[in-house]
């Protein structure tokens, strides 16, 4: 069976010290009133890590917890230590609540940040620093799964060292899917440049986990063409509604169905906390986009 969810970004949630965010009892209840009953972490620290505050919490606005995401430079050496630090930390979370899916993700780079969505610009790692990166990753993937028996997926992002198809290609080639699998973001692989339905048809055996997001095509060639800062395109609403932009989710839907996926896909609607959109009306909007095809 299918399950949908949503996620604190889609409250322009993306750092747990940020002001601008809304308080996370909130998010809770909106996420509750525009329908949905699975709800992310969010970012290590925004929700209560109290076992029993959280779950009182989460019982009182019938949510249940989805996953976490790992939004960590695993591309700087020097961070390591603040990477372990979140990355157990989310996995402890998860685990006691139950949530099954772990998403690590290579924050955002300066070295990458200029050529979003322009794979044959892009500056690649010499293979010293692939193989580094690499480790990095599959010990928290490890980690995850042996030491906290989570299903851990590994997700493309604009502006990281894994955003386009041939890194990510090459990264799951290269850690065995017995501690990495995808969770695979329909957004952020069109904002790359390439097509997701595609992609998915090719993975899907490996993809364990989903993020539903859209992308506005006029927004998107603006930001590639100007190298837009990535939080700066979604402050420009590169990440529409789901529906109004170029990923092709009834197809999505029809592969997913095809191979017998059952699990959560998580709504993620990246915006900017201190923006003019109403992320509950986006929510329920989305949410209504969704059952009228099918979910």
């Amino acid at each position: 069976m299918i399950k949908i969810g949503n996620a604190p970004c889609s409250w322009g949630v993306e750092f747990a010290d940020d002001p601008r965010n809304p308080d996370w009892r909130t998010v809770l209840a909106e996420n509750a009133k525009a329908g949905f009953n699975g709800i992310e972490l969010g970012p290590i620290g925004y929700m209560p890590e109290n076992p029993d505050a959280l779950s009182e919490a989460l019982n009182a606005f019938n949510q249940e917890l989805v996953g976490g995401v790992i939004f960590q430079p695993f591309h700087d050496p020097t961070k390591w230590a603040d990477v372990m630090d979140a990355s157990k930390r989310t996995c402890k979370a998860l685990q006691a609540h139950g949530a099954q899916n772990l998403v690590i993700i290579d924050s955002i780079s300066e070295r990458r940040a200029p050529t979003a969505g322009r794979a044959s610009e892009a500056e690649q790692m010499d293979d010293a620093e692939w193989a580094a990166f690499r480790g990095r990753i599959a010990e928290v993937a490890r980690i995850g799964a042996q030491e906290y028996g989570l299903t851990v997926g590994i997700h493309a992002h604009a502006a990281g060292f894994i955003d386009f198809e041939p890194e990510l290609e090459r990264l799951l080639d290269e850690v065995d899917s017995s501690i990495l699998n995808i969770c695979f973001d329909t957004g952020h692989h069109s904002y790359a440049g390439f097509d997701p339905v595609a992609f998915m048809k090719r993975y899907i055996a490996r993809i364990s986990y989903m993020h539903f997001k859209d992308i506005a095509p006029k927004v998107k060639a603006e930001v590639v063409e100007k190298r837009t800062d990535f939080y700066e395109a979604c402050a420009q609403g590169i990440f529409c509604n789901l529906g109004e932009g170029d990923v092709d989710f009834p197809a999505v839907r029809q592969v997913l169905l095809d191979n017998n996926f059952e699990g959560w896909c998580t709504v993620e609607q990246d915006c900017d906390p201190a923006g003019d959109t109403s992320p509950i009306d986006d929510a329920i909007l989305n949410r209504k986009y969704l059952e009228s095809i099918g979910f």
